[in-house]
């Protein structure tokens, strides 16, 4: 299972639309290496056929062909070769393209412009009765933060008192960022950066009194959602606890059924996105919210950098699920 968009409520961003244009080219898939690749054809591209895999690449560069055969297995790349060497109308070949480019969006994003990414979810305030009420579980604790990103909630842990964080993610932009800003607060050593995924924590069983994941846990996919879930319930000592923050409402049912309690903090006011400036926030929002015009709109007339959720159509940061690991 792959890590998901550490952006909350995700589908307000997904670019699909017509009013969206994707910054990203299909030469930027240079910028994955080999592993990351196999895992990718098999989540975000899965539903991709060899031949349309082949005509989306027809006017990549040598580099990226290789690399996506390198990833297939062995079985698959004679085939895809053969397909390789037909050819399509021209329309067809740029709408493979996109459909590959569009389905990466993100992965790009965590890769290729991290500090886009970065700029985005650090004005993602999370609600502050959240890790305060988590905090006697955190102090003294060692903690997994599952799809650390950039550190959000793993400087929220820290702050809490715990004694350890295992950072895990796929993408080691993020965690080179995170890393910057922990030495920068002196809690590097309190910090241990991993290259990971959901569905294969590289930690051992029961090695940690708390796992967590902040906005990045999703039900796309039950059966992957739940080999994720088992992963974290492995890791966690007995008598811990799975704590996911910030989930998708359209999530929270199944989790409720898995076991979990729902916990939804009371908002004074309206909770907001805030940047560092507004052209900042203009930039962004060209980017992450291009198909949604009342936002910019919204940032003209008001001449300030923030943004409410609920013009974005997302649920703001004020909630989370959380179980006790049985003994």
């Amino acid at each position: 299972m792959l890590f998901e968009a550490a952006t909350g409520q995700d589908d307000a961003l997904v670019p699909s639309d017509q009013a969206f244009v994707n910054p990203f080219h299909i030469t930027d898939l240079q910028v994955f290496d080999e592993t990351t690749m196999r895992e990718l054809l098999g989540n975000e591209l899965s539903d991709l056929s060899l031949s349309d895999l082949a005509l989306a690449l027809h006017h990549a560069p040598a580099s990226v062909v290789s690399l996506v055969r390198r990833a297939l297995a062995p079985e698959e790349r004679p085939r895809f070769q053969e397909k390789m060497q037909q050819g399509a109308p021209e329309w067809v070949i740029h709408a493979k393209e996109r459909r590959v480019v569009d389905a990466l969006f993100w992965e790009l994003t965590y890769w290729q412009t991290p500090d886009w990414y970065e700029e985005l979810t650090e004005g993602e305030m999370l609600h502050p009765g959240i890790f305060r009420r988590l905090r006697p579980d955190l102090r003294d604790s060692v903690v997994l933060d599952a799809g650390a990103g950039s550190g959000r909630a793993t400087l929220d842990a820290l702050r809490q008192g715990a004694r350890q964080v295992y950072a895990i993610d796929p993408a080691p932009t993020l965690l080179h960022i995170l890393e910057h800003k922990a030495e920068a607060r002196h809690l590097r050593d309190r910090v241990t950066p991993i290259r990971g995924r959901f569905d294969a924590l590289p930690l051992a069983d029961a090695s940690v009194d708390v796992a967590l994941s902040c906005a990045t846990f999703t039900v796309e996919d039950q059966d992957q959602a739940r080999r994720g879930l088992a992963e974290m319930r492995r890791v966690t000592r007995p008598g811990g606890c799975i704590v996911f923050i910030w989930p998708r409402p359209q999530d929270v049912r199944w989790l409720e059924h898995q076991g979990f309690q729902h916990v939804s903090l009371p908002i004074n006011g309206e909770m907001k996105v805030y940047f560092r400036s507004l052209g900042t926030a203009l930039r962004i929002a060209e980017r992450f919210y291009g198909r949604n015009e009342a936002v910019k709109r919204y940032l003209l007339q008001h001449r300030e950098p923030m943004i409410p959720f609920s013009l974005l159509g997302m649920n703001p940061p004020h909630d989370y699920c959380w179980m006790r690991v049985g003994k």
